[in-house]
């Protein structure tokens, strides 16, 4: 499980000063921001520090969001090395039945590349326009998207582009992502478990909805900074990673520094070699000079904050002076990481008007994870419980005093937190196998609220934010 089957080293045996890995996690802790969930730092091709805050574990896949776009650059890679993809070929070529679509003769001249480094002539994001437009079919609205210059001369960072690129390779290889990618990456990586979001069935989403664990962003990433080669064997064309992880367009904007240093084939440049990335903090950090590999899962929305504590604090431990006893320290506390539960009062002062309460939900649209009902119950004396209720039923939680409370209702992985405080119940309620949190209150006049601390980006409700 986890990384188990990779060499493991100390930090201070691969020359990393193990007190600069704990100030950054210090700083990513101490973050109000900043909630991390699981960490894999490599050097020299061994794991020199992993962990997870429970109730996030080694074997929990997570929502990589737009991470799963560097997944997708790595098919592209291995459908160019079988002879089924050629990047500067056109896109029409790949996608004949579209040619009557096209809302700018210009994209006669897109090409594989384009979409592959979002050049393709738009100057900003077109999936809303794309969805509005493509009568269901997202290549079709996306090429029905007026140009704003010709492609390859602009950057825009555009979800359609790389739908578009993963349609094209799926197309190409004659099957899904994930069962292309399986015995020709994922098992020779050692990646055990992937899921990809489907839209429509049987086609993998590409630009994000790939699940999959902290380890296996680990392994991608050392992949390509092993220039495509794991162990003897060479998964990847060198080329490739060569093009994937260069310049491909400029792209100066004002998402922060490290989203201004130029995009390479579903790659980010960074200000210290270059990276995949999703929403709400998945990275994957890859460092050419420094021979390290960091992966990152996490619930934020301060993603630039999380690299300025990378580089500030990560980079100068890099040839540091080893240290036995900070070496040691380090695993010790990595190795009990937990995520802070809520210190509400275990039970109320009395505990009878809660005791089968039935609470709405206070919204002035939709609510917050489609919940639209609470009801606390008290299974033992000891013992809470809160039923989510929306549209398709109920979703039942015991909920932890302390401590996290660990359940699958239907299938869905959660871990929940609570108490009572001086304005009545509080609840966390974390979906393990996403970035996302759902928190609760409820009132003692009948009335309760929820809120995510971070918004699902593929459905808003609370029992679809698991896996495939």
């Amino acid at each position: 499980m986890g990384t188990d089957d990779l060499p493991h080293s100390t930090p201070g045996a691969e020359e990393v000063d193990a007190r600069g890995i704990s100030a950054l996690l210090d700083a990513l802790e101490a973050d109000p921001a900043i909630r991390p969930h699981g960490l894999v730092l490599m050097r020299h091709g061994s794991v020199i520090a992993e962990g997870w805050w429970a109730p996030y574990r080694a074997d929990r896949v997570q929502l990589l969001y737009s991470l799963s776009k560097s997944f997708t650059s790595a098919a592209a890679g291995l459908a160019r090395a079988d002879g089924l993809l050629d990047l500067d070929t056109p896109v029409l070529d790949y996608l004949p039945e579209y040619a009557s679509d096209l809302a700018d003769p210009r994209m006669q001249r897109m090409t594989v590349r384009h979409l592959a480094s979002m050049a393709s002539g738009h100057r900003e994001e077109t999936l809303d326009r794309a969805i509005a437009a493509g009568d269901g079919d997202l290549i079709r609205g996306f090429l029905r998207t007026p140009l704003d210059a010709e492609p390859g001369t602009v950057f825009a960072y555009n979800q359609p582009c790389t739908y578009t690129l993963a349609a094209i390779v799926q197309r190409a290889v004659g099957r899904s992502l994930v069962d292309y990618l399986r015995p020709r990456l994922l098992d020779p990586l050692g990646i055990r478990e992937a899921y990809w979001i489907e839209q429509p069935p049987g086609r993998d989403l590409g630009f994000s909805g790939l699940h999959a664990t902290t380890d296996a962003v680990a392994r991608l990433g050392l992949l390509f900074l092993r220039g495509g080669r794991w162990g003897e064997a060479q998964l990847l064309d060198a080329d490739w990673v060569a093009e994937a992880s260069r310049v491909q367009v400029a792209n100066p904007g004002d998402w922060g520094a490290d989203w201004s240093q130029g995009y390479g084939l579903q790659f980010w440049m960074s200000r210290h070699g270059y990276r995949g990335d999703g929403a709400y903090g998945q990275f994957c950090v890859i460092l050419p000079e420094q021979d390290a590999v960091l992966a990152i899962t996490s619930e934020t929305h301060e993603m630039q904050r999380v690299l300025d504590h990378v580089w500030n604090l990560l980079l100068p431990a890099f040839d540091g002076p080893p240290d036995p006893v900070a070496d040691a320290a380090l695993a010790a506390r990595l190795g009990s990481a937990s995520f802070p539960a809520s210190t509400a009062d275990a039970h109320p002062a009395d505990a009878a008007p809660w005791e089968g309460a039935v609470f709405r939900v206070a919204a002035a649209g939709a609510p917050a994870g489609g919940i639209r009902e609470i009801r606390l119950r008290r299974p033992a004396p000891e013992q809470w419980e809160l039923a989510l209720v929306d549209d398709h039923g109920e979703l039942v939680l015991p909920v932890g005093a302390g401590g996290w409370a660990e359940s699958e209702p239907d299938g869905l992985p959660a871990a929940v937190s609570g108490g009572w405080d001086a304005h009545g119940f509080v609840a966390e309620v974390l979906l393990l196998e996403t970035p996302h949190t759902l928190r609760i209150r409820c009132r003692a006049d009948g009335s309760a609220t929820t809120r995510w601390v971070t918004d699902p980006m593929h459905s808003p409700l609370a029992r679809a934010q698991r896996h495939p």
